[in-house]
């Protein structure tokens, strides 16, 4: 799954009125990161797509527990790192025209996950 938390991210700079600085995002979860990508044209599904090709579901896995290649879920954190860090300028992001701050997770057996945003002042 790859969802956008670009609004979120937004929404978190306006609460505690941001200026410049660098937004921090972090995903305390061992099976999920964060990316920065377009969305909505297919890049999303290419990155999954890729991560499957990458990561195959299979029984290669040391780590066996949960569903079957439950063990590629632990190794995805460590292409998509599980945090970022997004340039903000005047309270807005500083991202591309097509880029979205989106939560990578292929782990189907956790539907919970939680986002940590923190702001540092510059």
């Amino acid at each position: 799954m790859v969802r956008s938390i670009t609004d979120e991210c937004r929404e978190f700079l306006t609460s505690i009125g941001a200026a410049d600085g660098l937004l921090h995002v972090w995903v305390p979860h061992a099976t999920a990161g964060v990316a920065v990508l377009e969305t909505g044209a297919g890049s999303d599904t290419d990155l999954l797509e890729s991560l499957e090709h990458l990561l195959p579901r299979d029984q290669r896995w040391v780590h066996r527990h949960g569903s079957p290649g439950h063990g590629r879920d632990h190794v995805l954190p460590a292409l998509i790192a599980p945090h970022a860090t997004v340039p903000v300028l005047a309270g807005t992001m500083a991202l591309g025209t097509w880029q979205s701050v989106c939560l990578v997770d292929t782990n189907g057996d956790n539907h919970q996950r939680s986002v940590r945003l923190s702001f540092l002042r510059g």
